[in-house]
């Protein structure tokens, strides 16, 4: 298969001249990424709660499991978000797609924080829930690549790394916050009043969040330039025009993608290690969630830094490598002392080397040209998102069960490690390489 013009070297990128773009414009295009792990750390948290909720039942497992079900529903939406909002941003802008993503968001959220439980509406609880997660999804889907790709475009020169990884640090950032919520309400309220209208706090949070984001980015700067174009391709023709001259560089980023989404999924899925397999308290085990969301704004911006200065390639790689090292002995370590600080340390650590590799949400949009670059990133994350991020908690529990082996879930982190190395070295190095148009 040829080879696509994202992969030939072209002038490098000191050629750009715009000036940095202002915080606010940062802050407005990675909010939407935020909220979503925002989103799903406290759904994660208040699911038992959500459960009895609106999908009550007698047998408690079955209303947690309806609940969880409830969540999954959003998955299913994400890749016709990733096509639909991704193909609008690369044939009318990146501005308008972003501001329907979080307008969609926002009505998710808003449905989900206001709606009566099933002891007041009856039936209509649960389907206005399961409603509410397909608009999420949908929003969800369609996010990312639009708002990477417009921080990558309004870069600076030779600064697209330290910029897109606010993508990554984002996501650490909101499941931090969402952490320390869920740890503040824990220690605030009792069982009834978290049951009865505490768990609804996180959520309302977030609905504030939005109205803000939206006026935010209604402030930024298109970064296509529309009345340069002699025609306005369709959605179909951004699609076809993906699939038939960049299907490379799009499994490629599948891999990478899925490869860093496990990886975080693990990470998150440490809360609900420390209370099934360690047995740990409640506030202790939420404390890993804390610690894995600072790890992930941290490193994760350490990593675009350092990936301006010696390169894209080998700061993956550095991550991807020293993960399969320490996650098996990292494991071992968290089994055999059972404390509160072996849980938080070797999370740290797993969690720190994971953001490193976070460096691939810049490398991926840099593989297409701005014709399909913001479909092209919404879709495999998308997908990958919903394959691989929506079914980790599942296929960990899974091994652990079928195992009776504790540590398992190093085995497949250290297996899907891998693919990333695997694909990161089929990739050009992109530092340097000016955007293709």
């Amino acid at each position: 298969m040829a080879e696509t013009p994202a992969f030939r070297v072209t002038p490098a990128d000191a050629a750009q001249t715009q000036p940095a773009i202002p915080t606010s414009a940062v802050v407005a295009t990675v909010l939407g990424n935020a909220l979503e792990f925002y989103d799903f750390t406290t759904y994660a948290f208040f699911a038992v709660m959500i459960g009895r909720a609106f999908f009550p039942a007698h047998d408690p497992f079955i209303s947690l499991l309806l609940s969880v079900a409830a969540f999954g529903v959003g998955f299913i939406t994400r890749p016709l978000g990733g096509i639909v909002i991704g193909a609008y941003a690369d044939r009318a802008g990146r501005k308008p797609a972003m501001m329907l993503s979080i307008g969609l968001m926002a009505v998710g959220m808003m449905l989900l924080a206001a709606t009566p439980s099933y002891a007041a509406i009856g039936l209509a609880a649960p389907f206005l829930v399961v409603f509410a997660r397909l608009i999420q999804g949908l929003a969800l889907g369609g996010e990312v690549g639009p708002s990477t790709s417009y921080l990558l475009e309004a870069a600076p020169a030779g600064k697209r790394g330290q910029y897109g990884a606010w993508q990554i640090a984002s996501q650490g950032a909101a499941s931090a916050l969402a952490g320390l919520l869920g740890v503040v309400l824990s220690f605030l309220l009792d069982a009834g009043a978290m049951q009865s209208w505490g768990w609804r706090i996180p959520f309302i949070v977030g609905v504030a969040i939005v109205p803000v984001g939206l006026i935010m980015r209604g402030q930024l700067q298109e970064t296509v330039d529309l009345g340069a174009r002699t025609t306005h391709p369709s959605a179909g023709h951004v699609l076809s025009a993906l699939l038939k001259h960049h299907a490379r560089p799009l499994v490629l980023a599948l891999m990478l993608i899925t490869s860093g989404t496990i990886a975080t999924y693990i990470g998150v899925y440490m809360t609900t290690y420390a209370l099934s397999t360690l047995h740990m308290a409640t506030g202790a085990s939420m404390g890993a969630t804390v610690v894995v969301g600072l790890c992930l704004l941290a490193f994760g911006l350490i990593g675009g830094w350092l990936s301006d200065r010696v390169g894209r390639k080998p700061v993956y790689l550095t991550s991807k490598l020293a993960l399969t090292a320490v996650a098996y002995p990292a494991f071992v370590v968290i089994n055999h002392h059972h404390t509160l600080g072996a849980l938080l340390l070797m999370s740290a650590l797993m969690s720190a080397l994971n953001a490193l590799g976070g460096v691939v949400l810049v490398v991926i949009p840099e593989l297409f040209p701005k014709s399909v670059r913001s479909a092209g990133l919404s879709i495999v994350y998308a997908v990958a998102v919903t394959v691989f991020g929506g079914t980790t908690q599942v296929v960990v529990t899974w091994l652990i069960h079928a195992t009776r082996n504790p540590l398992s879930p190093a085995w497949y982190l250290i297996g899907t490690s891998a693919i990333g190395i695997v694909a990161i070295l089929m990739v050009a190095e992109t530092k340097g390489v000016a955007l293709a148009d």
